[in-house]
């Protein structure tokens, strides 16, 4: 259960006490992402969140931020994605005060020096460089480009070389200034702590932030009339595939549906992806399946690293999967879905990190908080007949995207008219 109040400047803050923890964790949560980011200015979202940990007038250096947690034991950190970027700190539940000094005096007071933005320039497009390095990356990258061309859902998080290397400080801070704002913001706090004992430190740093005018649309197109192919060649020893369709939304009345029909798919060592592709045919190591939900879209994919060789056997054995799926399945695999589903849901709730940012990522993405009862009733409501519905719904010829990295040069052409001829179920 979680407690909410709003701050007269828009600022929501969501407290679950976890009474048996021994630590807390907090998470500040804004609706800063590269969904929001103009074709010129893609990863300028994740650029500022690197600059953000690099010096406060307080805490000039990052080293006086980074040893100001670890030296009580914590941990700090920061991620960007598409829609939302996040700051979370956790410590031992005595230390919440220091926590939340460290986080908000990054938050509010960080310098964006002009001597970090060059270095961190540099740091960022070494990051670029690693991700185009890392095949599982990559191929991830491609599918989303499939996915959502000329789309801001279809472009990478870290941005591009090109982007990143012509983003100035002036216009780092104008994004800032934009997407930065108590009412674009949800601090979430989860562990052994009161709600009470919370606000009455938030409040005092926070309250006199000042509220601006929001933008939170951005262009999404789900069309697509045929299935899509690109193959990227790279001297690697593995073959990386993505197929993936377009899904739902994080407000379509389906989408647990959808995540349930992923698990039977391929959630586990007993879904169906691991046991034909890797236990009984021995193509891969890692097969699994994901679904992704956005404000507006979603996707339904499925990867897998294999021998270049067996590239086209890999893929027909997968695609030959979905077209089963789209059939029906057994009692018994819903059953096992379900309780499968239910008990990781349970397990990560053992987590203060996870319990906050469940609450903090439903509130500053859909203003709306299902708790962790109320989805284990839609779960354990949804039938075989409603999986059905879902997976020949998504599951279309026209809906398939297939990306491919991996030693194809020699015979490129040859591989994707053959793998082209394959995507149909």
């Amino acid at each position: 259960m979680y407690n909410k109040a709003v701050l007269d400047n828009g600022l929501r803050v969501i407290t679950s006490t976890m009474p048996h923890s021994r630590s807390v964790c907090l998470a500040i949560l804004a609706g800063a992402g590269s969904c929001y980011e103009t074709k010129e200015e893609a990863g300028i979202s994740h650029f500022a969140e690197h600059l953000f940990f690099k010096g406060t007038e307080r805490r000039p250096t990052s080293r006086e931020i980074t040893q100001d947690i670890e030296g009580v034991g914590g941990i700090i950190n920061a991620g960007t994605d598409k829609e939302v970027t996040i700051f979370w700190c956790k410590v031992a539940g005595p230390h919440f005060s220091i926590a939340l000094d460290v986080l908000s005096d990054l938050l509010l007071n960080s310098r964006f020096d002009t001597k970090d933005v060059e270095k961190e320039r540099q740091v960022i497009i070494e990051e670029i460089h690693m991700n185009l390095d890392i095949p599982q990356q990559r191929v991830n990258m491609l599918i989303d480009e499939l996915l959502w061309p000329e789309q801001p859902l279809g472009r990478e998080v870290t941005g591009y070389k090109e982007t990143v290397s012509s983003l100035t400080r002036e216009r780092l801070l104008d994004y800032v200034g934009r997407r930065y704002m108590p009412n674009n913001t949800v601090l979430s706090i989860a562990g052994n702590i009161q709600h009470e004992e919370a606000m009455a430190q938030i409040e005092p740093r926070f309250d006199k932030w000042p509220a601006g005018e929001l933008v939170t649309a951005y262009t999404t197109d789900d069309k697509q009339t045929k299935a899509r192919l690109r193959i990227e060649p790279k001297d690697i020893e593995q073959a990386h595939l993505c197929l993936a369709v377009h899904g739902f939304s994080r407000s379509h009345p389906q989408r647990f549906t959808l995540d349930l029909l992923n698990t039977v798919l391929g959630g586990g060592m007993s879904s169906r992806l691991f046991m034909e592709i890797r236990e009984r045919r021995g193509l891969a190591y890692d097969i699994h399946s994901y679904t992704e939900h956005f404000l507006d879209s979603g996707s339904f994919g499925i990867y897998a690293g294999v021998d270049p060789a067996k590239t086209e056997t890999a893929l027909a054995a997968i695609l030959e999967e979905l077209s089963k799926i789209r059939h029906g399945i057994a009692t018994s695999e819903l059953t096992r879905a379900k309780e499968l589903s239910k008990g990781r849901l349970y397990l990560r709730f053992e987590d203060s990190q996870n319990v906050a940012l469940w609450y903090g990522t439903q509130e500053i993405l859909v203003r709306q908080i299902l708790d962790v009862d109320d989805v284990i009733s839609i779960v354990d409501a949804i039938t075989i007949d409603e999986l059905q519905e879902v997976a020949q719904k998504i599951l279309t010829d026209s809906e398939l995207n297939l990306a491919v990295t991996g030693p194809v040069k020699k015979d490129s052409l040859l591989k994707e008219n053959t793998l082209r001829q394959l995507l149909k179920l």
